[in-house]
């Protein structure tokens, strides 16, 4: 797994559709250490209504199992 920092997401909504479109498993690690299922729509409506209540998510890592999905949220992060 590859652990991504991600920083300054204000469209919440194009960041899990693009999380939506990877093949392999995508963890949100909480400052905790818990990890959540981001593929899972009741993890990501959790995070959304418990972690990102403000509609913005300041700062997460997220660990990614497949290569080609870093490329995808690498780009996602490059165009957004």
């Amino acid at each position: 797994m590859n652990n991504i920092k991600i920083t300054n997401i204000t469209d919440v909504d194009s960041f899990f559709k693009t999380v939506d479109k990877c093949k392999g498993e995508i963890q949100l690690i909480t400052s905790e250490g818990d990890k959540l299922n981001l593929r899972s729509k009741l993890c990501q409506y959790v995070s959304l209504t418990k972690i990102f209540s403000d509609a913005k998510i300041d700062e997460i890592t997220i660990a990614v199992a497949e290569p080609s999905d870093v490329e995808l949220l690498l780009q996602y992060l490059i165009t957004r």
